[in-house]
């Protein structure tokens, strides 16, 4: 197995896109940041890997730092992904977790565990969802696309929602210019009022291979249960489709029942679960 690294990220989409262009909701993680983070300023670089076995690819892996890697594009076969993490962690020793489908996520855990000792803990397990027939809610309020003047506020939300959804937060100093950059590639970033003020926020990725994904969604605890948050979904999922997405999809939190529900009733249907895993070395391997 070889495990090639790329610096220059054209070349990794040359090989990348097409791979996980086989099955874009599986992958949609991978290619929503191969989209907008690839090729920007970052406080770390980008590490960006394909697998090949006789000159074949089999696996593509992508971590942006401090992120964990996103292995959707890895296969789940253990002695494949020993010779996986051989090579990744030269280059990616500090790595700090994985991210993609329950199986791959868990089968590199699992190896990563036997080769270090060390264990692992779940930050995060979600449901991808898919938009079938659009069922708005009725509520208070109306939606307004977000603007300049709203990028520090965006930014507390964005903060607050991540240390609410994993209990801490990664890349402060990233948020400002991610923010920004959601504007600059055509996402639709939305926010609800009501009494002429914001109380919920979605965004919705300009569609990739004609698929968007919906995320964040965060409504502040002060406004929730007014139905803001479904409000504010269920238009940015309809300027998605507007806007030419064939696959409007999104990620909830499986410890969540009250937005899992809430989805479902504007009109998503459940795909396949994803999950998140920190690792946790132990002292004498660190």
């Amino acid at each position: 197995m070889d495990l090639r690294l790329h610096e220059d990220p054209r070349a990794f989409k040359a090989l990348a896109g097409p791979f996980f262009g086989t099955d874009p909701l599986r992958h949609t993680m991978a290619l929503t940041v191969m989209a907008r983070f690839l090729g920007m300023s970052r406080a770390q670089a980008s590490i960006m890997g394909t697998l090949h076995d006789n000159g074949e690819l089999i696996g593509v892996a992508l971590r942006t730092p401090p992120w964990p890697v996103i292995v959707s594009g890895l296969p789940t076969d253990p002695d494949v992904l020993d010779s996986f993490l051989t090579q990744w962690l030269e280059a990616d020793p500090e790595l700090p977790g994985v991210s993609g489908p329950a199986e791959n996520a868990h089968a590199v855990a699992d190896v990563w565990t036997r080769r270090t000792g060390g264990t692992t803990n779940v930050t995060l397990a979600s449901r991808l969802f898919r938009l079938g027939e659009l069922a708005p809610p009725t509520t208070t309020g109306h939606a307004r696309a977000a603007t300049e003047d709203d990028v520090d506020l965006l930014v507390t939300w964005r903060n607050e929602f991540e240390i609410e959804a994993i209990g801490f937060q990664r890349g402060a100093a990233d948020v400002p210019s991610e923010i920004r950059r959601r504007f600059e590639i055509g996402d639709v970033v939305t926010l609800w009022e009501d009494g002429g003020k914001p109380v919920a926020w979605a965004n919705a990725s300009r569609p990739i291979g004609g698929m968007s994904r919906v995320g964040p969604v965060y409504t502040p605890p002060g406004h929730r249960g007014h139905g803001y948050g479904s409000a504010v979904t269920a238009a940015v999922s309809q300027q998605a489709v507007d806007a030419g997405a064939t696959d409007v999809i999104l990620f909830a939190d499986l410890a969540n029942p009250t937005s899992n529900s809430i989805y479902r009733k504007i009109g998503y249907r459940p795909v396949y679960d994803s999950t998140e895993l920190e690792f946790t070395r132990l002292p004498s391997t660190m």
